[in-house]
């Protein structure tokens, strides 16, 4: 997890914090549900996207495994707002992550049905080397060093690290504000890295998960959370007592991971993906959900194998 974000994107994110700061929770806490600027639903999203011609799918690929299959297993979170985000009474999940995954099972099998495996940043890798998950959405940044492990699809979007802090604190607002303090992020991030590149005298405190982190900060037992921008946006969604701050201080893509074993599984998710952002499926998907929370055009995606190591 980890962001790398254009000038533009991180104009789009900072909006979308400005944004966010204007939304309430409904009565049962959870987050009120904003209307698409487009006045299109998620499900219809995903209900007009494309399926693969036959011709597509070879005999012997992962993808006819899959489609033979009838899902799609994913490894990926139910737990982050305006990404992936599980419904607690319906067990739908929503999100431009959760979305990505069912139109693509759809591309694959015909329907949108997927089979959800919770993965933190620790597990992600493994899950794709023994074959439990044939995909990874879970704003997973492509870096070489994780090339070495799994194949990227993609980058299919980009954010930037920024900075979580209690609703009260006003102490940070820079990353240079986190000389000394204690700063928590999740272990096997890329955030990890940056904090000590960015914040060298900062504590660096480890969590596996990102309510940990949260909660972290909320206890007063961590000063702040670095993590993605737009992770981080969820979060502030979701609970008034935490807020971001600043601007993202790196950019990083996030890609579709994927097992290495099967090289064509990567050429057609590419091929994929160039459809449905071509045929405006992709820029449908976002005004659907993270678009709900902002008002304005969606970005340009980045451009398919532009980040080292897709």
């Amino acid at each position: 997890m980890g962001t790398r974000t254009t000038t533009g994107t991180a104009a789009l994110l900072l909006s979308l914090a400005a944004a966010l700061t204007g939304c309430s929770s409904g009565a049962n806490g959870l987050p009120v549900e904003y209307g698409s600027p487009s006045g299109e639903s998620f499900d219809q999203v995903i209900a007009s996207a494309p399926v693969a011609p036959d011709s597509a799918i070879p005999a012997g690929s992962l993808m006819a495994k899959i489609k033979s299959r009838g899902s799609l297993n994913v490894g990926g979170t139910d737990a982050a707002a305006l990404f992936s985000l599980k419904d607690p009474v319906t067990g739908k999940l929503t999100g431009f992550d959760a979305g990505l995954a069912q139109m693509l099972a759809k591309y694959i099998t015909g329907k949108p049905s997927e089979h959800l495996v919770q993965v933190t940043a620790d597990t992600r890798e493994a899950l794709l080397q023994n074959g439990t998950v044939d995909a990874v959405f879970a704003t997973y940044t492509i870096t070489p060093a994780r090339a070495q492990k799994v194949a990227f699809a993609g980058p299919y979007y980009s954010s930037g690290d920024a900075i979580l802090v209690g609703a009260s604190n006003t102490t940070i607002t820079k990353v240079t504000d986190l000389a000394g303090k204690s700063v928590c992020t999740e272990s096997s991030s890329t955030a990890a890295n940056d904090i000590k590149q960015y914040a060298p005298t900062a504590h660096v405190i480890l969590f596996q998960t990102n309510a940990e982190c949260e909660q972290a900060v909320e206890q007063g037992r961590a000063d702040a959370y670095v993590l993605d921008q737009a992770l981080l946006l969820g979060d502030q969604y979701r609970d008034k007592s935490v807020k971001v701050v600043g601007q993202p201080f790196t950019t990083e893509p996030y890609g579709i991971g994927l097992p290495q074993s099967s090289p064509e599984l990567k050429a057609f998710v590419n091929e994929w993906l160039g459809t449905i952002e071509s045929d405006g499926a992709w820029a449908r998907l976002w005004q659907a959900t993270i678009g709900t929370a902002l008002t304005g055009n969606p970005p340009t995606p980045p451009v398919i194998g532009s980040a080292q190591g897709s």
